[in-house]
């Protein structure tokens, strides 16, 4: 891998459907200096050898109490534009009932929010991976995206 791990993330962007809405799952980070931090998706560094999507899965475990199982879709990266990080993201539908918690000292939040609001709060860097999200959902059956709400 040419970049460097320390400057590299790799997390989850969970969603679900309430109704006809889409909440995703976003995290704040914990402390004082965070308080006006932007939300994000619960991410970290990979461990050494530590494939990326496995990072995804540890660190949603780590931060949000919540154990991804199922499939996960590749999103793609963004490149912070400040510090240069890049941070990996992969999509899931969450988990039936998710019910996530702060299970870390890095974050103290850990809510699905609606997407329009998760725009507004999320780390620019990172709103584009809303917009993959959206595309990805959309290139999904929509009656099945009905189906799995009516179930």
């Amino acid at each position: 891998m040419p970049e460097s791990r320390g400057k590299l993330s790799s997390g989850t962007l969970l969603y679900r459907y309430v109704g006809a809405a889409i909440e995703v799952l976003l995290v704040h980070p914990a402390g004082n200096y965070n308080r006006r931090a932007p939300w994000g998706i619960p991410k970290g560094a990979p461990d050494p050898d530590e494939e990326l999507e496995a990072t995804a899965r540890r660190e949603t475990l780590e931060e949000t109490g919540l154990d991804i199982t199922q499939p996960l879709t590749d999103l793609g990266f963004v490149d912070y534009t400040r510090s240069k990080k890049r941070v990996h993201a992969y999509a899931g539908l969450a988990p039936e009932g998710a019910s996530p918690r702060c299970a870390s000292w890095e974050v103290d939040k850990a809510e699905f929010i609606e997407i329009t609001r998760a725009r507004r709060i999320i780390h620019p860097d990172q709103a584009a991976l809303l917009d993959r999200l959206v595309r990805h959902i959309g290139a999904e059956t929509t009656t099945g995206a009905a189906e799995k709400t009516s179930a």
